[in-house]
Parts: C-alpha cells; structure tokens; sequence
C-alpha cells in the first residue's frame, strides 16, 4: 500500500478546446477566421453582462493569448464565472487548472463532476488520487477503473500509470475495476446524451454522438484487464478504396457550430482509405455546419465506409443529403 503514482502535466498540451457552441455568433464566426481582435470585442459586452458562453470564450482566448495577451489569472476568473453559470465545460477546465495550482480539494468537486461525464483529463487524475488517497479515500479498484477508461480514450499519460498500478493492485480488485469501469461507461455516455439534447435538436439529427463541437471520436473500448500485456489486435482488412464518384450518398462525420473544428477532423479523416475518392461537403444547417463525405454510388458503399471509421473509433452516419 505504500506505491503512489506522480501526476503528469496535462493542460499544457493539445487538450484545451477553442471556443465552441456560442451564443455570440459574430464573435464566433471571427474567432473562426482567425480574427482574435475582433472574437474578443464581440464577447466582451455579454461576458460582463453574465453570458457563460461568452465568459467561456473569453477565458479561452486569455488563456490561449488570442486576441488579448495572455493572463491565466484574468482566465480563471472568467472560467469561474462560466462554471457558476452552469458552462461544463468552464466547470471541466476551471477543475483542471485548481488541481494544476495545487488547489487540490478545491478542485475535487471539479473533478469528480467531470469525470462523471468521462472526461479523460478528470479521470486520469481522480484516478491518481484515488490510488495515493490524496484529498479522497483510497479506493484502488475505483482508481484503476477510472484510469482504464482514460487510457481507452487515449489520454497518452493514461498508459504509464495505467503499468504501474498493475504492478500494485491485485487481480481480484483489477476485476472488480472492470465492472466498475463499465458502469463508469455507460453512466457517462448517458450524461453526454442529456447534455447534447439541445444541440442535437439544433444540428437537426438524432445521433447525440454528431452533435456539438468540436467532435472526439469515441473511445476505444478498454483492453482485458487481467492482460498485464495484451496481445497485439489483429490487423482490419483494409477497406476497398472507393473511386472519386458523383453518387448522391454521404457519410456524416459531425455537427460543429465552429468551422474550424469541421476542417480540423475533415484533416485527420481525409487520407483514410475508407474515405479515398470522397470529396469534403460543408453543408450549411441553421446555426451549425454539418461535415460530411460526399460522392458515394450507393448506400451499400457508404455503411461500409462508416462501418470501417466507426471500428477505429469515429462516429458517423450515412445519408443522402
């Protein structure tokens, strides 16, 4: 009972979101093409009036140093505002940033909540904690449940923790880790369906996962874990590259109220094999823009080529429109 697990640093990186899902639609759409200035003057008057989406989005740009110099004291305190206002995703990042501070019970409630709804950054860190019992009870099956699903999300300083508690927790309580971490699972898809519901309605489809911005493919489903190695998944047969076609059917691939995110996935998907020969469609719905790959013969080639991005973990779905 005396191994414990150091933290690795974790807002540094690529994990912080650009704005996302504003009210502010002109601070939004300058945000988008890059005019920071502008982006922040635009939130600015409904920041100071309350608005958590804008006080979000301008904690964003503080923090990020866009469009304002950077000033991580001025972005906490919009971050806190945002969470006050019921903004999860302020909520998620203030959390964060308390427990980076070593503002750690602070954080906790932060945490928790966040985790609650499977963000990988909370459980990965709430995990660590339950494993030392730092600012929580020492829990070790709830702590390897909880880093089981960090590291199927991909969280990269998942899998290093994820060896050495290995290394210390016992089979029969990395067993119960496992039917705990599937409730964990399904308790946080549930809680990312209501909190999607509006955005759903607004992006004019019914799959939760294509609603909102920026898109994160689903997580991987957790290795065995009794496997102190897994063994090696077999390779996918490679999926039939499709010829570049004018056919009517698509495959959605998201629902961004950003553009920015659409054509950051649309850069990660393009070169995959399943999508060879398809052409990048931004089709234009309300407030939102749906991202979709267009030019497939027929619906057989399409739930092929969706079925092939949803095995390695994006969500999607045919159409054709």
């Amino acid at each position: 009972m005396g191994a414990r697990l150091a933290i690795a640093a974790l807002l540094a990186g690529g994990f912080l979101t650009p704005p996302a899902l504003a009210d502010v639609k002109e601070g939004t759409d300058a945000w988008s093409r890059s005019d920071d200035t502008a982006a922040v003057h635009a939130w600015e008057a409904p920041a100071e009036a309350g608005d958590p989406e804008a006080l979000f989005n301008l904690a964003q740009a503080y923090r990020l140093g866009r469009g304002v110099a950077p000033d991580p004291a001025r972005a906490e305190a919009l971050y806190a505002r945002a969470a006050s206002g019921g903004h999860l995703e302020a909520a998620d990042t203030y959390g964060l940033m308390l427990f980076e501070q070593g503002r750690h019970a602070q954080a906790m409630p932060y945490l928790r909540d966040a985790a609650r709804r499977g963000d990988p950054r909370a459980q990965y860190l709430l995990g660590i904690a339950h494993f030392n019992g730092d600012d929580v009870e020492r829990d070790w099956p709830r702590a390897y449940a909880l880093m089981t699903l960090a590291n199927a999300f991909g969280l990269p300083q998942a899998a290093p923790a994820l060896a050495e508690m290995d290394q210390a927790i016992p089979p029969a309580q990395r067993q119960q880790a496992a039917a705990l971490a599937e409730r964990m699972k399904a308790e946080a898809e549930a809680a990312r369906k209501a909190n999607l519901a509006d955005v759903r309605h607004a992006g004019g489809t019914e799959d939760p996962a294509q609603a909102g911005a920026p898109h994160v493919p689903a997580p991987r489903a957790a290795e065995p874990l009794a496997a102190a190695e897994p063994a090696p998944r077999p390779a996918e047969p490679s999926p039939p590259r499709a010829a570049a076609s004018d056919g009517p059917w698509r495959v959605q691939l998201g629902v961004f109220a950003v553009i920015s995110n659409a054509e950051a996935l649309w850069n990660r998907v393009e070169g995959r094999a399943e999508l060879a020969g398809a052409r990048r469609v931004m089709l234009p719905s309300g407030r939102v823009t749906l991202l979709q790959a267009g030019g497939f013969p027929s619906r057989a080639a399409a739930q092929a080529a969706c079925a092939a991005l949803k095995r390695s973990g994006y969500d999607c779905l045919v159409t054709d429109r």
